[in-house]
């Protein structure tokens, strides 16, 4: 038997076009909180229905990177800041043009 993935059906996987679980930030965070307490991860996984995967990229995504100036932030506060920054930068980009507009009148 032959296995298509665009059909939406995988050997050992189930249906693949099944909805995604989500979970809001305060759950992450407390999970994560229970992985910094010395929960093992399996426990984890068996409590709450969770992929060893799943918890390990939330503890990837909150933890802290450190600078050499001793502050720190989290890959997601980086994200956000590298979003802030596009969106600045076309703001910039648009008023200088208009700029140039204004300045031909």
């Amino acid at each position: 038997m032959k296995y298509n993935i665009n059909e939406g059906m995988c050997p050992d996987m189930g249906n693949t076009s099944e909805k995604r679980k989500s979970y809001n930030a305060e759950f992450k965070e407390m999970v994560v909180e229970l992985y910094q307490t010395g929960t093992p991860v399996k426990q984890i996984c068996s409590e709450y229905g969770l992929s060893e995967t799943t918890i390990y990229k939330w503890i990837r995504k909150q933890k802290p990177v450190k600078l050499d100036d001793g502050s720190s932030f989290t890959p997601e506060e980086f994200l956000n800041l590298q979003k802030e920054l596009h969106r600045l930068k076309e703001e910039n980009e648009i008023l200088k043009k208009a700029m140039a507009i204004f300045a031909k009148k």
